[in-house]
């Protein structure tokens, strides 16, 4: 099994060996590594200024995939997986490129960006048709809306016997230019899925391995439903989750923020503003209310400081989710609590916290519900601080696919401009003893503000509501 990437000398004028950098691997020695029943070899048959060569060759023992258990596809001692490009090279390629695939390096960080023109030859991968087609038509329907020019010859079944026809297997070669971490990302997901195979066990921690390999390219892709099926063996709860949080990604479909270009998605750069006011008020017992998916609970859960966690959401679905995220099953973490709750009514659970985030839950509240939330969260859960963001329809402009008054979600029931948001804060301030302070999120225009806007309530008397 062989894969082979050459770059050459990029548009920048970059010498084409500073690739080995990036790759951290370099190009006068042989690297070898052993993986189990799989030895995997990384060598440079050519490096120079104007073109670097890199080849990965694996050695597959079968026998010894079957004796280690490995599953059905290493069953049988006899198989094409010493042969054909399929889970096991991507596995290798995660191995040995792990930095690269990572978007790391430390020598050159400024070659992180480079757009190389590559090649990338795999000369026999194993291609599972779909929709009544063959296999190289599914190859160019994965490769192509990415970018790459793809060329695909069908390997025969036995060269010497030319009536046997063609072989399930294509010799695949892509061109085009690309930043190495993301050509190797692309090969590492696609490669098991258009063998439609795996040689392990597939778990919820693939579902985490697909959207950080493929989050910054699959959420867009045409085909994200079936590259997401095949790479995880078709399995319809870890498929639902993964869909899930590609939507989420995309934003299209659900929100269309993202349509304006920016360097960090506008839901991450969200979750960072409120990390950050958090850290600012000393918060230590945090409540997410409505906490979906629990994206920020995965967030404040890296940081220490934060000894209690608390995620509340109307939809037993989306806190289901919420736990398969933060992997509660699997870590039991004493500092997360997540219960279903209604906003609009009473709960004692919501008691007891130093601060409450209500991020872009608001505008999905009827607005003749809102003073019951108000009451709920303000009244009596009473926490010290209370965090609100909700989209700026000033902002909405920016949006070229928004038609004229549409909001960003279709399930918004509104979207308050700066005026209203401060006219309806001030108002909830007043009422039950708290002032406000507002921040904007997100890129700012100098006319509509920044697409985001935060409130930050802190109760006047400084205590917590126990």
């Amino acid at each position: 099994m062989i894969l082979t990437l050459t770059a050459r000398r990029p548009a920048s004028g970059v010498p084409a060996g500073d690739l080995g950098f990036l790759l951290h691997k370099h190009p006068d020695r042989v690297h070898v590594a052993e993986h189990g029943a799989v030895t995997t070899h990384v060598l440079a048959p050519v490096s120079g200024p104007e073109e670097h060569e890199v080849a990965v060759v694996l050695d597959v023992d079968p026998v010894a995939l079957a004796r280690a258990g490995t599953g059905a596809l290493a069953g049988d001692h006899v198989n094409d997986r010493p042969y054909a490009a399929s889970s096991l090279l991507s596995v290798a390629l995660g191995r040995v490129f792990a930095t690269a695939l990572a978007g790391r390096c430390t020598a050159r960080p400024d070659l992180l960006d480079v757009r190389w023109p590559l090649r990338i030859h795999v000369p026999a991968v194993p291609c599972a048709g779909d929709r009544g087609t063959g296999g190289e038509e599914l190859v160019r329907r994965l490769f192509g809306p990415l970018g790459w020019t793809v060329e695909t010859t069908v390997v025969p079944l036995d060269e010497t016997v030319p009536d046997w026809g063609a072989s399930p297997y294509v010799d695949l070669v892509l061109t085009g230019e690309s930043r190495l971490a993301d050509a190797l990302a692309q090969v590492y997901v696609l490669l098991p899925v258009l063998d439609d195979a795996k040689h392990y066990w597939v778990g919820q921690d693939e579902v985490d391995k697909l959207l950080r390999r493929g989050g910054s390219w699959l959420a867009g892709h045409p085909e994200r439903e079936l590259v997401t099926r095949r790479y995880l063996r078709h399995s319809r709860p870890l498929v639902a989750d993964a869909l899930d949080r590609l939507r989420e990604a995309e934003g299209a479909g659900a929100e269309v923020e993202e349509a304006v270009d920016a360097p960090t998605p506008l839901a991450v750069q969200r979750r960072h503003a409120v990390l950050a006011v958090l850290r600012e008020l000393g918060a230590a017992r945090v409540a997410d209310l409505g906490c979906g998916q629990g994206q920020l609970l995965a967030t404040l859960l890296t940081d220490a400081r934060f000894t209690a966690l608390t995620g509340a959401d109307v939809s037993v679905r989306a806190l289901r989710q919420a736990s398969r995220r933060l992997h509660l099953d699997e870590r039991h973490d004493d500092r997360v609590t997540l219960f279903q709750s209604s906003l609009t009514y009473r709960d004692e659970r919501l008691r007891g916290h130093d601060a409450a985030v209500l991020m872009e839950v608001v505008e999905h509240v009827d607005p003749p519900r809102l003073a019951a939330l108000e009451r709920v969260v303000f009244g009596e859960a009473a926490p010290t601080h209370v965090l609100v963001t909700t989209p700026n329809a000033e902002h909405n402009v920016h949006y070229p696919s928004l038609e004229d008054g549409g909001f960003r979600h279709p399930d918004h029931r509104f979207e308050w401009t700066r005026a209203h948001f401060a006219d309806w804060a001030g108002a909830v301030a007043a009422r039950w003893g708290y002032s406000v302070r507002f921040l904007g999120i997100g890129a700012a225009d100098a006319v509509t503000g920044a697409p985001t806007q935060l409130a930050v309530f802190s109760r006047t008397d400084g205590e917590v509501a126990v």
